[in-house]
């Protein structure tokens, strides 16, 4: 396999766990790059031509070159943004749009190469009204869901449907006396929403009565299901309080997992579902550049050989 190249890793110089599938991959003697864009132009260069036989050129870190036209496949994580800050505002406004254009289109061309994921499809993925339109025709269930920025709208829907929990559509972080926060899930009544409503948009949904939540990682054809028990509303905001354990997927699941995966175009995706009092499996979220290494060891689930198989295009 080795006439396929290098992986491309894509991400910040803080990953987990791209570290662990990066030591997979190293030792079965696949080469890597390993990059951020973050690096770029300081330390990551790029020469790339348009051809007949598409895009040619290198990419070129400190300790490694990777020969564009022959890269096996590219893992797309959590790179950090383009930063110029040599330059003045106006300018670095300028850079960073070529440097997106740029490098972040040849990067989405590679000839023959296999995304995990393709940084558009990523885009496209992350817009949560899209995920939750795309989880219906999928065939998944879906608690009542209503986007607005219309506070009458919101109050009527909390009456109809309560008990109402209230989601951010997107969770920048921000700080609070230097400390990195974000917005948390969290439960909402009617007489609790007022005019601010109306200063932007917000999703609601129904709280659905949970016995536990499911995180479903799929890494290309392979699936691996973890019940996640906590008395916890959002499990992610103490790690500490949960329990793991591994169950099978009810019928039907598996098949709603590759249509929507088929949608986006995606080959790797961790969706988050929580279990009712009759055992059916809701529909929360899909977050397909998110995380699932921690659970290998909780489960004895073979995830990163999973990731390593994929990247290696193994079954190619």
């Amino acid at each position: 396999m080795s006439d396929l190249g290098p992986v491309l890793v894509v991400t910040n110089l803080d990953d987990p766990t791209t570290d662990l599938v990066i030591d997979e991959l190293h030792g079965r003697g696949v080469p890597v790059v390993r990059f951020d864009s973050g690096d770029f132009p300081t330390t990551l260069s790029i020469a790339a031509s348009i051809t007949p036989d598409g895009v040619q050129g290198t990419l070129s870190t400190p300790t490694r070159s990777a020969d564009l036209s022959h890269v096996r496949s590219l893992y797309y994580r959590r790179p950090s943004g383009f930063a110029f800050p040599h330059l003045d505002e106006q300018t670095t406004r300028f850079a960073v749009t070529q440097a997106r254009y740029g490098l972040g289109g040849v990067l989405a061309s590679l000839p023959g190469c296999l995304y995990v994921n393709h940084p558009h499809r990523i885009g496209d993925a992350e817009f949560k009204p899209s995920g939750l339109a795309a989880a219906v025709d999928s065939g998944f269930l879906v608690p009542p869901t209503l986007v607005t920025s219309d506070p009458d709208s919101a109050r009527t829907f909390v009456k109809r449907h309560g008990p109402v929990i209230y989601k951010p559509l997107s969770a920048p972080l921000y700080r609070i006396d230097g400390v990195s926060c974000t917005v948390k899930v969290q439960e909402v009544t009617a007489d609790e929403l007022d005019e601010s409503v109306a200063g932007t948009v917000h999703l609601f949904q129904r709280r659905i009565d949970k016995t536990a939540d499911v995180r479903v990682t799929v890494i290309g054809d392979q699936v691996f299901c973890v019940r996640i028990g906590s008395d916890l509303l959002d499990w992610r905001t103490d790690y500490s309080r949960l329990t793991y354990s591994v169950v099978p997927p009810p019928p039907g699941i598996t098949e709603a997992l590759q249509a929507y995966l088929d949608h986006f175009r995606l080959v790797f995706g961790a969706f988050d579902f929580c279990v009712d009092q009759e055992g059916r499996w809701w529909f929360l979220e899909c977050n397909s550049s998110g995380q699932w290494a921690w659970m290998e060891p909780e489960t004895g689930l073979p995830m990163v050989a999973a990731m390593a198989d994929l990247l290696e295009r193994k079954s190619a």
